[in-house]
């Protein structure tokens, strides 16, 4: 079993806000597996999906982002989940919208919710997906601009990025951390192209 969780805020007001990204990426997963009701646990929103022949929980911690390290580890001290198995999905202030950068370890990087499970975890020692939402403008503050919606020009990005994030969690899933860091580290129109010609091969 393995778990991919996905950080963001709960509640219909944050709902799409850059901050909660990582929720975005459990939502396509769940909607191409046709998951539909999540159980409440480990005070995080957990549903059970099978890729193949591998069980992988979508966790969408309920705690709000600072706090997010509190559920991930209720649930890796219930299941005796190896960090080899866990896979966290958060928003990156430091990539251009639409970039996916994913990593064995490292530090949080400014980003409060792998910050809280690094602490609470005691380690750095996992893997993490990170999709950028670009700098705030001019002096806003990072804070407000995290929970700000995407405009619709920064939309055209991030949508198909949380479609290639799934794609990137699919793959982490079945072949493993270091092809997925091989096949999805690249930048954000790289990634559009590769979608793109994925889906024309569909069609032809």
């Amino acid at each position: 079993m393995k778990a991919v969780v996905g950080l963001g805020n709960p509640g219909p007001e944050y709902a799409g806000t850059r901050h909660n990204v990582g929720f975005g990426v459990l939502a396509e997963l769940a909607r191409r597996q046709g998951a539909t009701q999540p159980k409440l646990k480990f005070e995080a929103e957990v549903l059970e999906v099978m890729l193949g022949s591998e069980k992988l929980l979508l966790v969408a911690p309920q705690t709000y982002m600072n706090n997010s390290g509190r559920s991930v580890r209720k649930l890796i001290d219930f299941y005796r989940l190896p960090l080899d198995d866990l896979l966290v999905v958060c928003d990156d202030l430091n990539l251009d919208t639409g970039r996916l950068r994913i990593r064995q370890a490292g530090s949080a990087g400014g980003q409060k919710g792998l910050g809280d499970m690094i602490a609470r975890l005691g380690t750095q020692e996992f893997s993490r997906l990170r999709i950028g939402v670009g700098r705030p403008p001019g002096r806003m503050n990072a804070a407000d601009y995290v929970l700000r919606r995407f405009r619709a020009e920064e939309r055209e990005l991030i949508e198909p990025a949380l479609s290639f994030a799934a794609d990137a969690v699919e793959i982490w899933c079945k072949e493993g951390v270091e092809t997925a860091m091989n096949r999805f580290n690249a930048p954000a129109r790289t990634q559009e192209r590769k979608k793109g010609n994925r889906q024309k091969e569909g069609e032809d």
